[in-house]
């Protein structure tokens, strides 16, 4: 089960003005499941994006770079579960656009005014009838309040719906940022399947949005591990519907640039984190953070050796004090200079390695106590400068094998 982790109260999910979401049953994989999203936006949104850096990338992710330049502004999403669209060439493609032709005739938009998003099985075609079928359905259920519902209907091998929202206030005006995602495997940052929509109502141009996507996605989404695989589909899509009436936010110099980019990276931290705690067959939520090193580079890079390990994961599953392995971990990193006779290790807020060996106080008891409990923080110091980063990620359990060894059946 997830790592305290529950579904969000619908209630507690705001609903953005200029925003509508619609959710339909397409059979793409199983028959009666919620499969299928639409998300309406206002005239004059900015929309946003960053998406995997996987060579393989999915024909949507593809169709939605190229529809990000289009002049007209994007006005609706398009998701679907179930098929990745992935590994399709030609024909992904032509299916990816056929659907945005598709919803773009219903809405009374242009086909480059449509995003589409796919999650699923990889190297299999595009049950492109399936998704147009469903499409009046869903327009006939956008809604202000379906973010719950959307964030249901994106879901994979999750098991729980991951949502929810912030409220700001500028200048004496209230915002509201709302965020949805899915993820559970095949998670690893470059954005690390991982989907994930965040909108407000606050208006701000497109390169402030840009500037305050980028570091949010840096400080949550690309501070995640699960698998240590980067996904084919990975998008981030961040909309600023400007539906509430202000000035817009043009750059940084903005005194209400850092209220709203703060916002947004709260959201996307919660959103981060709550894939990591719905890691498929996790027991065990580790924050790795690595501090004392020369620049954030090094430290990040420590901390996703050791996070992506699967010796360390299974051995915090097993609550087996093994700790050995983290030390291996640090030493395989890849920073060759680093001098193991500084570097000290935490487990909780036990000692376990100083001077280039066990603390003389450690005691083993202690570490297995630390490893017992769902939640754990591993801490390392490289004693080398003052800068750090900080990584989530999760245990491997015998379910994680299970889940993907039988994912396709």
């Amino acid at each position: 089960m997830p790592v305290n982790l529950s579904t969000p109260d619908p209630a507690s999910l705001s609903p953005v003005p200029g925003v509508e979401l619609g959710i339909a049953c397409a059979g793409i994989k199983k028959p009666g499941r919620k499969d299928v999203l639409v998300m309406r936006l206002a005239a004059g949104s900015e929309v946003v994006g960053v998406f995997t850096q996987n060579r393989f990338c999915a024909a949507p992710v593809t169709v939605c770079k190229e529809h990000l330049h289009d002049e007209a502004g994007i006005r609706a999403l398009v998701v679907n579960t179930g098929n990745a669209n992935a590994g399709t060439g030609d024909d992904g493609l032509r299916r990816a656009r056929q659907t945005c032709a598709a919803l773009a005739d219903a809405l009374g938009f242009k086909p480059g005014q449509i995003l589409p998003f796919s999650t699923g099985v990889i190297l299999e075609p595009l049950p492109v009838d399936k998704v147009i079928a469903a499409l009046p359905a869903a327009i006939a259920d956008l809604k202000p309040a379906n973010w719950g519902e959307a964030a249901q209907a994106i879901m994979t091998t999750d098991i729980v719906a991951k949502a929810t929202s912030r409220k700001v206030a500028m200048n004496g005006q209230d915002f509201v940022v709302t965020g949805f995602a899915k993820g559970s495997g095949m998670i690893h940052p470059n954005m690390a399947t991982m989907l994930s929509y965040i909108a407000t109502d606050a208006p701000v141009s497109c390169e402030a949005l840009e500037a305050i996507l980028r570091h949010a996605v840096n400080s949550s989404f690309n501070c995640i591990t699960v698998d240590g695989d980067t996904s084919t589909n990975d998008s981030c899509i961040l909309i600023a519907t400007g539906a509430t009436p202000a000035p817009v936010i043009m750059d940084d110099g903005d005194p209400r640039y850092g209220t709203l980019r703060d916002a947004v990276t709260e959201v996307m931290v919660q959103l981060a984190q709550a894939i990591v705690r719905d890691g498929e067959g996790a027991t065990k939520f580790m924050e790795i953070r690595v501090e004392g090193g020369r620049d954030e580079a090094e430290c990040k890079q420590i901390a996703y050796a050791i996070a992506r390990s699967p010796l360390v994961k299974t051995a915090f599953f097993a609550s087996d004090p093994n700790l050995g392995r983290i030390l291996a971990a640090v030493g395989y990193a890849g920073v060759a200079d680093l001098d193991v006779d500084r570097i000290k290790l935490w487990l909780g807020n036990v000692l376990v390695a100083e001077n280039g060996g066990r603390a003389p106080s450690y005691q083993e008891a202690e570490g297995a106590r630390v490893m017992a409990a769902p939640e754990i923080n591993v801490r390392v110091h490289l004693g080398r400068g003052d800068a750090l980063a900080t990584v989530w990620t999760c245990d491997f359990s015998y379910d994680y094998v299970k889940i993907n060894a039988e994912y396709r059946t």
